[in-house]
């Protein structure tokens, strides 16, 4: 393994070891209005990105097409505020392992995604790689409680996930790591505010409110690390290489977030369901890992 790849594989880990402690983070935001703790996790971390980019460093911007904008909204829309959103609804019915075991099986679906839309047959080490990383993450986390609404939303999970790297291959040269990180998370703070505002309107709850202490230090962890260093790692370490071999690392994700749960005071996770308090009967999720309604 040259410097190149030894880097990139470096920043790519670091990046899924971050996104694991998010899911531990999102513990303690269950009753925090949806749209407004994307809204403001983007929105902060878009403003910590724009001095990393410098002042002439937009000027890419200018130059992309149409499409390439399209491209960057629905990876903002995918990528992160929806797979934000679909796990906070997977573990509302169902066990943080859950999405957790489905987002695990991102490698796979991105080895055989990606070298198809460049053109080029899977790489089969690639694809054992792949294969391993999933059975990996089943292993460390079991298969817990759930229901078919669970699986449903730990599926549009595992859609996000694939999307936040397969969206972002022919966005990456032109804008570089820094600069599709600042960009993606001011559409994503957009995103969240208008479909706060439109979620609002529908409800007649608010989509925005103070955070109480937990719930704001929650929210700079998730913007200011998970988010600015998260990103820039995982993008700068998918440039060296590739989107294929940087997805094997989210094998980390769920370690990650199974040695963090603990600080938090989450129920660790546990490959032996409680039959007696299954969400087939109570219709939810029991203990710390349990979810209030939707948010809005």
């Amino acid at each position: 393994m040259n410097t190149t790849s030894l880097r990139g594989s470096l920043l790519a880990a670091l990046a899924c070891v971050l996104v694991g402690g998010s899911f531990t983070a999102n513990s303690v935001l269950g009753h925090y209005p949806y749209a407004g703790g994307q809204f403001l996790r983007y929105g902060l971390a878009c403003v910590l990105l724009l001095p990393l980019v410098g002042r002439g460093g937009t000027a890419p911007l200018r130059r992309l097409a149409v499409r390439r904008w399209g491209r960057l909204a629905l990876l903002a829309a995918v990528g992160m505020v929806g797979f934000n959103l679909a796990v906070i609804a997977a573990e509302r019915t169902a066990e943080p392992a859950v999405p957790g075991v489905f987002v695990g099986c991102a490698p796979v679906v991105v080895a055989v995604v990606v070298p198809l839309l460049e053109g080029r047959r899977p790489q089969r080490p690639v694809l054992y790689g792949a294969s391993l990383v999933a059975v990996g993450a089943f292993t460390v986390q079991g298969w817990g409680r759930t229901d078919g609404t669970g699986i449903a939303y730990s599926v549009c999970a595992l859609a996000g996930e694939v999307g936040f790297a397969v969206l972002a291959v022919p966005v990456l040269r032109p804008l570089g790591p820094r600069l599709l990180s600042a960009t993606v998370c001011g559409i994503a703070a957009v995103e969240s505010a208008v479909a706060g505002i439109l979620a609002a309107r529908l409800t007649g709850g608010a989509w925005l409110r103070t955070p109480d202490t937990t719930e704001a230090a929650a929210l700079l962890w998730q913007a200011a690390v998970v988010t600015v260093v998260g990103f820039v790692c995982w993008y700068m370490g998918m440039q060296r290489i590739g989107a294929e071999r940087a997805t094997l690392f989210s094998g980390l994700i769920p370690v990650a977030a199974a040695c963090t749960a603990p600080l938090v005071g989450t129920r660790p996770y546990s490959a032996a369901p409680d039959p007696g308090n299954a969400p087939g009967r109570t219709g939810r999720s029991p203990g710390p890992c349990s979810w209030p309604p939707p948010p809005t």
